[in-house]
């Protein structure tokens, strides 16, 4: 079975982590997790993901350079914001961005 990459970005490691585990419950999924914009787009640039998810805590101007270099090498990509609130409604928001 083939999992469904998804690039998660976040600010905070703590965070970050667990939002990965999270993703990583569902066996469908295969989440990757960067800290910084440059680390974010150089591993975009090496695999294929099919989602984009954006934790909390980037700002605006990072949030949009990221955004413009994604949608520019994949248009199709799939960028969700997620902010918290638990696992089921971060597995909501996937299924929703998936479908």
């Amino acid at each position: 079975m083939n999992q469904t990459q998804i690039l998660v970005i976040g600010r905070h490691p703590e965070i970050l982590a667990t939002v990965i585990r999270l993703v990583n419950n569902n066996p469908a999924w295969n989440a990757t997790g960067c800290i910084t914009d440059e680390e974010a787009m150089s591993t975009f640039d090496k695999q294929t993901f099919a989602m984009v998810l954006l934790g909390g805590g980037i700002e605006e101007p990072s949030e949009d350079k990221l955004c413009a270099y994604f949608t520019s090498r994949n248009p199709d990509i799939k960028i969700v914001q997620h902010y918290g609130g638990g696992s089921g409604l971060l597995s909501a928001e996937i299924y929703e961005a998936l479908e």
